[in-house]
C-alpha cells in the first residue's frame, strides 16, 4: 500500500484543486452548474486517482489510475483555456493555472515513466 500523501504530485494536485475551488467562485452563478462544476470536478479527478489506486498493488494498476489523472489534467487545461476566453478569469490567474498544471502533468509523467521502467 502506498502513502498517497509522501508523493508531490498529490500534495500539488491537491493544492491545484483549492485554487481551482477559489477561481470558480468567482465565475457568474449562471456556471455554477457548468462551468464552475467541470472545472471542480475535472481537477479534483487529478488527486482523487492517484489516492484511489494508491491502496491497491502493482505498479501496472497505479501506472492506469495515473494516465486517467493525466487525461484529467488535459481536460482542466482546456478549461481554463475557455475561462479565459470567456473572461471569466484574468490573464495572471490563468497564467498560474498552466503553470501548475505543466507541473502536474510533468510530475505525472515523470511517475509513469519510472513506474513503467
Amino acid at each position: 500500500m502506498r502513502d498517497y500523501k509522501k508523493y508531490t504530485v498529490w500534495q500539488k494536485s491537491h493544492q491545484f484543486v483549492l485554487d481551482i475551488y477559489k477561481v470558480t467562485k468567482l465565475f457568474p452563478k449562471e456556471e455554477l452548474f457548468g462551468l464552475t462544476s467541470q472545472m471542480r470536478r475535472s481537477s479534483s479527478s487529478i488527486p482523487t486517482n492517484i489516492v484511489e489506486e494508491a491502496g491497491r498493488k502493482g505498479d501496472k494498476d497505479f501506472c492506469r489510475f495515473l494516465y486517467i489523472a493525466f487525461g484529467s489534467a488535459n481536460e482542466i487545461e482546456y478549461q481554463v483555456i475557455l475561462s479565459k476566453d470567456l473572461d471569466y478569469m484574468d490573464n495572471e490567474t490563468a497564467s498560474g493555472l498552466f503553470f501548475q498544471i505543466e507541473e502536474i502533468k510533468k510530475m505525472l509523467n515523470k511517475l509513469i515513466s519510472t513506474l513503467e521502467g
